[in-house]
């Protein structure tokens, strides 16, 4: 975990996967658990004002995160100004520590996107940066229109595929991770739209190898 100063009111911090695994912090409770990340969050804080010396006590801060390719992630804190107290929340009790296991033992995993472009766009990623094989990330994937939003749901996650990391660092990138899986499933089971029935990113896939 590397920590760098920007100046008084701004620190930059880059982790990896491997530093969310010794904090015992599962990838997918990061990317969907508010309370999850925000101990995570100042945990940090707590770590940066000791290697350099960014003091956050009795400071409202903005944190910006970026996923990067490789498994990294970029968080940008910035303190916010008296005046903007109003406009940015944060928790400053004491962090609770969490363990958690790091298998991806989960039944639906659902991600949300604003328009059926975003969807191609993805694909045309995942296509551009040889991960067609991201097929295996679940045995059964299926793509639904509700309420004008594009879901892709994932069921039965394969804990076994090399690049679900990659994979799910990348989709972010494009989607929403829907927190609520099993509440939206049965919404779109109910008045959802099939758009693409089973085997979507294999589907989807072949569309672009046939340009």
């Amino acid at each position: 975990m590397k920590f760098e100063k920007v100046n008084e009111n701004k620190i930059r911090i880059t982790f990896s996967m491997r530093d969310l695994e010794e904090k015992d912090i599962n990838f997918h409770d990061f990317m969907s658990n508010p309370l999850e990340t925000q101990d995570l969050f100042l945990l940090m804080l707590q770590e940066a004002e000791e290697k350099v010396g960014f003091k956050t006590k009795n400071c409202k801060v903005k944190i910006e995160a970026l996923a990067m390719t490789e498994d990294n992630f970029v968080l940008t804190i910035t303190k916010i100004l008296p005046e903007s107290y109003k406009k940015y929340k944060i928790n400053t009790h004491k962090p609770i520590a969490r363990r958690k296991s790091n298998n991806l033992n989960y039944t639906y995993l659902i991600y949300r996107f604003n328009s059926f472009d975003d969807y191609c766009y993805f694909i045309e990623y995942l296509y551009n940066n040889n991960l067609m094989d991201s097929t295996k990330v679940a045995k059964n994937i299926t793509v639904y229109l509700y309420n004008d939003y594009y879901y892709l749901v994932l069921n039965d996650i394969n804990s076994a595929y090399a690049k679900s990391t990659t994979f799910f660092t990348s989709i972010v990138e494009f989607a929403s991770y829907v927190s609520s899986p099993e509440l939206i499933i049965r919404k779109l089971n109910e008045s959802g739209t099939v758009v693409i029935k089973n085997n979507a990113i294999r589907k989807s896939c072949a569309y672009f190898q046939k340009k």
